[in-house]
C-alpha cells in the first residue's frame, strides 16, 4: 500500500546517492524560480516554509446577467523536514465562480485538498489560410507547469519531494 500511496501522493526520490543540498540552498533554489518563465510565485509564508501560488481566470462565458467566470486559485505549501531530507508538500485549489457584469458577483465557492490535477483546454474553430477549418486552442490550463518545476528543484538538491495531505 505504501508505493501505491507514494505514486497517487506524487512521491518522488532523489536520483542515485548524490548529497543533499543545505536547507537554505533548497530555500534560494526554490525561491530562484521566480522570473523564470513559470506561471506561479514562490514566496515566504507563516503556514509553512514556502508557498508556491498560482492565480488564473478562465474565459467568461454568456453576456450580460448570464455571463459567468471562474477564478482559481492552486496553492502547494512546503515544509522542510531537515532531519529526513524531504519537502512535505500539500496542495489546495480554491475556485471562485463570478456572475453578471463585471466585477460581478459571487455564486459559487469550492476548496479541494490533496493531489491536484487539473487540465482545462478550450478550443475555437477558424479558418486557415488554405480555407479549411482548424482547431485554435483559446485557453490552456494544467497543474503540471506549477509542480513538476518544484518537484525537479527539490529532487535534483538531493531531496525527496513528499505529497501529503495535512502538513
Amino acid at each position: 500500500m505504501g508505493r501505491l500511496w507514494d505514486k497517487w501522493m506524487g512521491t518522488r526520490y532523489p536520483d542515485g546517492d548524490g548529497a543533499a543540498v543545505p536547507t537554505q540552498e533548497l530555500r534560494h533554489a526554490l525561491l530562484a524560480l521566480n522570473g523564470t518563465g513559470v506561471p506561479f510565485t514562490v514566496r515566504e509564508s507563516s503556514g509553512s516554509d514556502l508557498v508556491a501560488q498560482w492565480q488564473v481566470r478562465e474565459p467568461a462565458r454568456g453576456s450580460g446577467p448570464t455571463r459567468t467566470q471562474v477564478q482559481r486559485t492552486f496553492k502547494i505549501w512546503l515544509r522542510f523536514v531537515p532531519a529526513e531530507r524531504e519537502v512535505r508538500a500539500m496542495d489546495e485549489q480554491w475556485a471562485v465562480t463570478l456572475a453578471g457584469p463585471p466585477p460581478g458577483r459571487q455564486i459559487r465557492r469550492e476548496r479541494g485538498r490533496g493531489p491536484i490535477r487539473s487540465v482545462h483546454k478550450e478550443w475555437t474553430l477558424e479558418r486557415g489560410p488554405d480555407g479549411r477549418r482548424h482547431k485554435v486552442e483559446t485557453f490552456g490550463l494544467d497543474t503540471r507547469d506549477m509542480k513538476d518545476p518544484l518537484r525537479e528543484a527539490v529532487v535534483k538538491s538531493g531531496w525527496t519531494w513528499r505529497g501529503v495531505l495535512k502538513l
